[in-house]
């Protein structure tokens, strides 16, 4: 498990080595500054997503970002530690999965009030894959130019190099979940 305070200052220490200010590493990884410096606080654990970005703003693999960091190879995340997430429009997600090194992979249990549209998310790097499942309601889900309709019980796989988009059409609320393995783009190799 990786302790909060430690990766903090891990983050910190990089920071400052390499003489980033707060904002500019936050500009560099397409973070807000708040959750940027509430990680190194150790206040808040980021996600794999989150952290991904801090390693590439600082140059870095996210491997070697957390590389000596990881004190236990069995990792629980307590549910007072799991990151509840309320977005525009009363939707709400929460991050299930504890952080892992080198394992882009997150479990998300999102809750659509009736009528709520969660909007369209961009494609993700390519080898990119999303599983979901729906808990209860029903949930409008837009892969591509595809558009499904999932009931209770229903899954879902598809890979999620494209634009998609979820909704409830109903005027009950929906709770579904997503598996999803978010791969990074390769970052442009300079000339030689």
């Amino acid at each position: 498990m990786i302790d909060p305070g430690t990766l903090g200052r891990r983050l910190h220490e990089l920071r400052a080595g390499r003489g980033l200010a707060l904002t500019a590493l936050a500009k560099d990884a397409g973070v807000s500054v708040s959750m940027l410096s509430a990680i190194e606080r150790g206040e808040k654990t980021p996600t794999v997503v989150v952290l991904s970005r801090i390693a590439d703003g600082l140059g870095l693999s996210l491997s070697r970002l957390l590389a000596g960091l990881e004190a236990d190879r069995v990792i629980v995340r307590r549910a007072a530690e799991q990151d509840h997430v309320a977005e525009p429009g009363g939707w709400r997600r929460t991050v299930l999965t504890p952080v892992v090194p080198g394992v882009n992979f997150e479990w998300i249990r999102t809750t659509l009030p009736a009528h709520c549209d969660a909007g369209t998310f961009p494609a993700y790097a390519p080898g990119s894959h999303e599983f979901v499942a729906v808990e209860s309601g029903t949930l409008h889900l837009g892969v591509g130019d595809a558009e499904y309709d999932l009931a209770a019980g229903d899954s879902l796989y598809f890979p999620a190099d494209v634009a998609h988009s979820y909704a409830n059409r109903t005027g009950r609320p929906c709770v579904y979940h997503v598996a999803a393995l978010v791969m990074r783009a390769r970052a442009a190799r300079p000339a030689e």
